[in-house]
This record gives C-alpha cells, sequence and structure tokens, in this order.
C-alpha cells in the first residue's frame, strides 16, 4: 500500500477505534505521520470528505443503532459519543436522518446510515493467501421469515449490484432490526427472481408478522424454514477479501454433502455475510436432507 493510501487506512483504524471519544484532526495528524493539513487534505482525496464530516457521520449513525437497540436516553446517547449538547445532537441527527432521536428511539424507521468506504491495498488485493488455511462447516437452521429486499437487474455479484443499485443500500439495511443480527445478500434462485431483475440482491431478515416500513424501491419476498451448510474461513486481512471470499467458494465446490446425508437444495437462496476480516468469510449454502 502505498504512503498516503496507508496513511488514510491508518486515520479510518483509529477512528473506528475511538468513535466514541473526541478525535482531533492532531490525533489523526500523529497516527498518519502527516502534518494536520496534509493528513486532512489526504482524508479528503480519498474519501471525498473531511475527517470531521466523515466522524460526525459515523458518530451519528452508531448513535442510531444504539438508540434502536438499547435502553438508552437521548441524552446519554448524545454525551457518549461526544456530542457538546443535545439540542447539537438532535439538530444533526434530523439533518442526518430527517427525523428527531427520540421519536426514532421509539419508533424506529429505516434511515440511510453511513457505512465507509475502507482503504485498502490494491496491490494485494485478490491475491492468492498462500498459507494452508481452514474452512470451517456447520449445519444450522434458519426459520421462516421475510426477507427486505433491493432487485437490480443484471447484478450475479456485489461489485456489479453495487454499481448498477448503489453501495449506499446497506446502510439502509442496517438500519432495519434483523433476526440474523445483520443485512445479507442473496443468490436467488430461479422462482424467486422476476424476468426484469437480476439473481444477486442485498436484504435483511425480518419476523414472518414484520410490519413496519418498507423503504421506497424495496419488496419483500417470504423463504420458508430451511437447513443451510455454513462456511466460515479464517480471519483474514481486509486487502485480502477477495481471496477470502475464493477460498470459501472453492470449499464450496469441492465439498459433497452426502457425505453427512445431505444433497445441495436449489430451491432457496444462498446467502452472503459481509466480510470481516476478523471473524472470517461466511457464506450458507442451501441442504436438503436426501
Amino acid at each position: 500500500m502505498d504512503e498516503q493510501r496507508e496513511a488514510v487506512r491508518a486515520m479510518q483504524d483509529y477512528i473506528s477505534e475511538h468513535i466514541g471519544e473526541d478525535i482531533s484532526i492532531e490525533d489523526l495528524s500523529e497516527v498518519s505521520n502527516f502534518s494536520p493539513w496534509y493528513a486532512r487534505r489526504l482524508f479528503l482525496k480519498y474519501l471525498d470528505m473531511t475527517p470531521a464530516v466523515y466522524i460526525r457521520r459515523l458518530k451519528l449513525s452508531k448513535s442510531a443503532l444504539r438508540l434502536r437497540d438499547e435502553k438508552i436516553t437521548v441524552l446519554d446517547v448524545a454525551l457518549d459519543m461526544g456530542f457538546q449538547s443535545v439540542d447539537g445532537y438532535q439538530r444533526a441527527f434530523r439533518k442526518e436522518f430527517g427525523c428527531n432521536p427520540k421519536e426514532y428511539s421509539t419508533s424506529p424507521v429505516p434511515v440511510w446510515l453511513f457505512t465507509p468506504t475502507l482503504i485498502i491495498d490494491e496491490e494485494r488485493k485478490g491475491n492468492n493467501m498462500s498459507e494452508i488455511r481452514n474452512v470451517f462447516i456447520q449445519v444450522i437452521e434458519k426459520p421462516a421469515r421475510k426477507v427486505i429486499i433491493k432487485r437490480g437487474i443484471k447484478a450475479t455479484e456485489y461489485f456489479s449490484y453495487c454499481k448498477e443499485v448503489g453501495c449506499d443500500v446497506w446502510g439502509l439495511l442496517t438500519s432495519i432490526k434483523s433476526i440474523s443480527g445483520e443485512p445479507v445478500c442473496l443468490w436467488l434462485p430461479k422462482e424467486l427472481r422476476k424476468p426484469v431483475t437480476n439473481e444477486y440482491v442485498q436484504g435483511v431478515e425480518v419476523e414472518t408478522d414484520y410490519n413496519g416500513v418498507i423503504p421506497e424501491g424495496f419488496e419483500v419476498i417470504e423463504l420458508p424454514a430451511a437447513k443451510y451448510l455454513l462456511f466460515r474461513g479464517e480471519p483474514f486481512a481486509e486487502e485480502d477479501y477477495v481471496a477470502a471470499i475464493n477460498e470459501i467458494w472453492d470449499a464450496e465446490k469441492k465439498y459433497n454433502p452426502e457425505f453427512i446425508g445431505y444433497e445441495w437444495d436449489d430451491s432457496n437462496p444462498r446467502i452472503q455475510l459481509e466480510p470481516k476480516g476478523e471473524r472470517g468469510y461466511i457464506e450458507l449454502v442451501p441442504v436438503k436432507e436426501k
């Protein structure tokens, strides 16, 4: 990774680790090994926003999830996230999400959360990880559920979907409380596709009785209870995410579920979880008993 990109990534990592604190440009200057002026300039160059805007948006998105999931007052979350006053926090929250934080805490609606794009080492992206690594496989069961999805047209994987639909869809999906704890990406079976829509979609799994707001341009599909083989790789460096995905895809191609009394189930979607280096890459492949 070149010196400038490495500096920006160092600043991003520092912000993520200290998001509940008061982060100054001097702090970012220190971790980037550049002057405050140049550190700010690099941040703007690579991320199209200043560090102050990036930090504020990330704080607000983290605070929204806390208001949604925790029994916490607006005052407490504002102070915990380092805002100078409740009034300032409320104004910033409304400007970012279009609603009042108190109203949101009592009746959460889908909002466009900020999901930062991390700077990665372009030279290492896609390289194979040379050491021998394990892939862990286990059988899990998913209940009957609804999935709120956003369709595209031709996308077959993340990058084509992101180009076609937009990468910010993930932030909106993250704001909707999921029964599985996070949004998902799905490769839909033919019966769940529409004639002019694509195979790969992003969505969020919710209870079968979900009656909350469906964002404009999204729709709901229903999935039955089903068994899946969960494939999980070992933790990986973020810039090695392509290799981590290929590692799991190779394992799926080689694995024969007949060894444990199952066969592949083409009537249910294959599921991809967000690649997170600290936990390893995860996919769920549907199976049924033979």
